[in-house]
């Protein structure tokens, strides 16, 4: 169960794609102008992402001569933090080294051109149902950032400044100047480009008063945090240690405090090293995301979008009231996951529904939402073959044991017959369904802020971990390293110590004197640990009710508080609402983060585009180029 070093492949040739008029009007720029400049805020995915699509637009939009971008990022380029060779070998992606690419296809709506590249399986020359380790997905990285740069026009710099950068001044018609940590003088910046990435996060009111408790008691508190950049050495063997979270977060907190810690697995079974902590682990739904999906799709496609596509959205953006997203999308998503799914059972598994496909389309097409549920029971006779979102979300809302001991089992009865349906072709709907919120969250990019519940469930049904994985954690649940709290997980605290009661075994308590919140942070525009982030929503920047950068989704430029864009101030990733639906795009599958990154790119070359040489010498900065 523990991955394996993987090793990098020759590249592979682009071909020239479609291109669109520019939106934005150039920036007339006069001779005596200095060199075009460019600053970068964010080295990781995205910001490469945006490196390879200003590579790939420059020669329609651009005229080549003299640009500087400048890089900013205190971890290394292409990788970025949360991808860094510099690791633990044990974690892993939670994608298949076949659905990961950072480069466009025909399949992605874009004005600028498709320049195809390999895969992430195709470029380490591994089996395409591989989970690479993150020090693999880094070198593929970096090296989709060596081919951005290199494609770059001759006149083009590229400088990396491996800081952090603090703030962004400049009126709407002027050069922006960005302020490093450790520099006295700012970078200068006809534009500035926020690719930031996941972002740490100040502490809530319960986060600072759990901390404030463990200080005062002696006790170990770890807020939400990136776990590989967390220091578990408090976290001491035998000991019992409260874990609130059953994500992806906690994959990494298992393993790293498991095979981390020199235990490892003989078949099914953990043999401990000892070393150990007891992890006593729940969550608000009291199960771990379902499993990634054990195969490849075969046959007919659903014809997506059905219920949910553009007309939709447009028809959504132009109430005049705005919308809420349980009264008037939550039926559309809801809908157009019921039509791939049932496509898929009687196109694929016709033996298990009754009638034909098409008679039943019509019938579910015109139904309401209260006659769904009829219409389905009587076309659909097994419920094992339907569709239950409300089940999917909260599947132990009904369920209570009797005792902790009974809980285990059950738990482990939940996540053996997960990895059995996820791995079992005879259950291909559940993957149409994946496809179905593929589709649905390209429509919810274009509605911005849609509120946490989404992505939560999304992630869910649609980003949870390997196989092996939960293999793993049924091994560490047999060995009792592992201990499960179920649903309604609550911590509280009182004579000293941590407390930990869920709904699943009621009246049920467990005491411990650490706490890990095994969950990423949640960086509103008012709470992020970064400092830009914060003086751009003080200089007047909007932010979304959920605290996201409010953003102009067609282009990526930042909305003031009137609702105005930014001229020379953009940003792509999650720390915005235009979000996308994954850290990595599957190939073929449209690609929104590809068709932002796009858009952006194409409207600042388009800004940028200068009618004559600058006629002032140009004086590189102290950082050396990157190219």
């Amino acid at each position: 169960m523990s991955s394996d070093t993987l090793a990098k492949s020759a590249a592979v040739p682009r071909t020239p794609g479609r291109a669109d008029l520019p939106r934005i009007v150039p920036q007339r720029r006069p001779a005596s102008a200095p060199r075009a400049s460019l600053v970068v805020v964010g080295a990781g995915p995205r910001g490469t992402g945006l490196l390879e699509r200003i590579a790939a637009n420059a020669p329609e939009l651009y005229d080549g001569r003299g640009l500087d971008i400048h890089l900013v990022d205190p971890h290394p380029p292409g990788a970025g933090r949360v991808w860094r060779t510099r690791q633990s070998p044990l974690l892993w992606m939670n994608s298949h080294a076949e659905d990961v690419t950072m480069f466009t296809d025909d399949t992605v709506e874009m004005a600028g051109p498709v320049r195809p590249g390999p895969t992430l399986h195709e470029w380490a020359a591994v089996d395409g149902r591989t989970f690479a380790d993150r020090r693999t997905q880094g070198g593929y990285l970096r090296w989709v950032y060596q081919r951005a740069v290199a494609g770059l026009p001759p006149n083009t710099v590229v400088y990396h400044h491996a800081r952090r950068a603090l703030r962004v001044e400049g009126s709407r018609r002027e050069r922006q100047r960005v302020w490093l940590d450790g520099r006295d003088t700012p970078l200068p910046a006809d534009l500035v480009v926020l690719t930031l990435g996941h972002l740490d996060a100040e502490p809530d009111d319960e986060q600072r008063e759990l901390s404030a408790y463990a200080g005062a008691h002696g006790l170990v508190h770890l807020p939400p945090a990136f776990t590989a950049d967390s220091d578990l050495s408090a976290l001491r063997p035998g000991e019992p240690v409260l874990v609130r979270g059953l994500g992806l977060a906690f994959v990494d907190l298992m393993v790293l405090l498991t095979e981390g810690r020199g235990g490892r697995y003989d078949g099914d079974t953990y043999v401990p090293s000892g070393r150990e902590p007891v992890l006593y682990v729940g969550s608000r739904r009291g199960v771990p995301y379902h499993s990634k999906i054990g195969y490849d799709w075969t046959g007919e496609r659903p014809p997506l979008p059905r219920f949910f596509g553009p007309a939709e959205t447009e028809a959504l953006l132009a109430r005049p009231d705005g919308i809420d997203f349980r009264r008037d999308v939550w039926p559309l998503v809801g809908k157009e996951l019921g039509f791939a799914h049932y496509h898929r059972l009687f196109t694929a598994h016709p033996e298990r529904a009754r009638g034909d496909w098409a008679g039943f389309e019509a019938r579910y097409a015109a139904a309401a939402a209260h006659e769904r549920a009829a219409l389905v029971a009587a076309a659909v006779p097994d419920p094992a073959d339907r569709l239950d979102l409300a089940a999917l979300d909260r599947p132990l809302d009904t369920v209570r044991y009797g005792s902790h001991a009974q809980l285990q089992e059950g738990l482990r009865r939940y996540v053996e017959a997960d990895l059995r349906r996820r791995h079992d072709p005879a259950h291909s709907p559940d993957l149409a369904v994946f496809l179905a919120l593929l589709s649905v969250y390209g429509q919810l990019v274009r509605l911005g802020d849609v509120g946490g519940w989404w992505h939560g469930f999304f992630s869910l049904l649609a980003s949870g971990p390997p196989g092996p994985r939960l293999r793993q954690l049924l091994a560490l649940s047999r060995a009792g390293v592992v201990r499960f709290l179920g649903a309604g997980t609550t911590v509280t605290t009182g004579d000293g110590v941590f407390r930990a009661a869920g709904a699943s075994v009621p009246g049920a308590v467990v005491e411990a004197r650490a706490l890990v919140e095994a969950r990423l942070p949640h960086p509103t525009v008012e709470r992020a640990r970064d400092p830009l982030l914060r003086a751009l929503h003080a200089d007047g920047a909007a932010a979304t009710p959920d605290g996201l950068l409010a953003v102009d989704r067609t282009d990526g430029r930042v909305l003031d508080r009137a609702g105005r864009p930014h001229p020379r101030r953009f940003a792509l990733g999650p720390h915005t609402d235009a979000r996308g639906s994954g850290a990595f795009t599957r190939p073929r599958t449209g690609g929104v983060a590809f068709r932002q990154n796009d858009a952006t790119a194409r409207a600042v070359l388009t800004f940028l585009r200068a009618p004559e040489p600058p006629a002032t010498p140009h004086h590189p900065l102290r950082e050396e180029p990157a190219r």
